[in-house]
C-alpha cells in the first residue's frame, strides 16, 4: 500500500506542475503574438538556482539576460579541458563576462598555470561584409579597455590584453598552444581569421567555442566556421541556445 503521508505532497506536485504549465501557455500566447513561432524553456532547471553562477551573472547584470544559457555552457565546456595543456584565449571580449568564466576556471585548475589572452579592438565591430547580413553595423558593441580591465581585476597577473583589429596581434602568441578558445566577433572575416590562426595551435582535446555560430544575426560567422572545418575531421556541434563548439582531435559526423 502507498504511503498516505506522501499523497498530499504528490497532489501538491501535480497542482504546482499544472500551474506552471498554465503560466507557460499564457506566456506562449503573448510570445507568439510578439515574435511568431517563439519557443519557451522549461523553468525547472536546477542551474537557475546555482548560487555561485547567479553571483557571477549579477556581477555583469546578466541574470535576466538571454545569454545566460550560453554562459552556463561555457562554464561546463571548459571543464573538458582540465587536463589539456595550453593557455586560453578569447577573440571579441566586450565587457569580459566570458573571459571572467575562463579566468575563474584557470584559477581553479591546479594542474596548469595558464595565461588568458584577450583580442579586441575595443572600438566595436569592423565593417560588416554583405555575407554578414544587415543586423550589425560598424562600431557596434564598442567598449573601453579600462572597463574590461576593471571587470577582470581579480585575475591581474594571469591575463594579457592584445588591443587591435583581428588578426593584427595574433603573432604575439604564435609560439603558444591553447586549451580553450572562445570566438565572439560576430562577423565573417574576423571569425575566419580567428579559427584559421588558433586551429593549428589547439592542443589535442582542446575546445573551441564560437558564440555566434548558428545565430541568424551572424550568418557570416557560421559560414566562416563551416567553410574552415569543411575538410577537417572536427565539425561544429550546435548548442541549443546558440553558439557551437568542437573538440580538437575528436572526429564527428558531418
Amino acid at each position: 500500500m502507498a504511503n498516505s503521508s506522501k499523497r498530499p505532497f504528490e497532489r501538491w506536485q501535480r497542482v504546482s506542475g499544472n500551474v506552471v504549465i498554465a503560466k507557460l501557455r499564457l506566456l506562449k500566447v503573448f510570445a507568439d503574438r510578439l515574435f511568431g513561432d517563439f519557443r519557451l524553456t522549461w523553468p525547472q532547471l536546477d542551474w537557475w538556482q546555482d548560487a555561485t553562477f547567479n553571483a557571477y551573472l549579477d556581477r555583469f547584470n546578466e541574470r535576466k539576460h538571454p545569454n545566460t544559457h550560453r554562459r552556463w555552457m561555457v562554464r561546463q565546456l571548459i571543464r573538458l579541458t582540465g587536463d589539456v595543456p595550453g593557455d586560453t584565449a578569447e577573440c571579441g571580449v566586450y565587457k569580459g563576462a566570458t573571459s571572467y568564466l575562463i579566468c575563474e576556471a584557470n584559477r581553479l585548475n591546479g594542474r596548469f598555470k595558464r595565461t588568458h589572452h584577450m583580442f579586441d579592438s575595443f572600438e566595436g565591430l569592423s565593417e560588416p561584409l554583405p555575407v554578414d547580413g544587415g543586423h550589425w553595423k560598424k562600431s557596434d558593441l564598442s567598449i573601453a579597455e579600462d572597463v574590461v580591465a576593471r571587470n577582470l581585476a581579480a585575475f591581474e597577473g594571469s591575463i594579457r590584453f592584445h588591443k587591435g583589429w583581428i588578426p593584427n596581434r595574433f603573432g604575439e602568441v604564435a609560439d603558444r598552444n591553447f586549451s580553450f578558445v572562445h570566438i565572439d566577433v560576430d562577423l565573417y572575416q574576423p571569425t575566419l581569421d580567428s579559427i584559421f590562426f588558433f586551429y593549428s595551435r589547439l592542443s589535442h582535446g582542446a575546445v573551441l567555442v564560437c558564440d555566434d555560430y548558428g545565430c541568424t544575426t551572424c550568418p557570416g560567422a557560421t559560414k566562416a566556421i563551416d567553410e574552415f572545418l569543411a575538410d577537417k575531421p572536427e565539425k561544429m556541434l550546435s548548442l541549443d541556445a546558440g553558439g557551437g563548439f568542437f573538440v580538437k582531435g575528436c572526429e564527428v559526423a558531418p
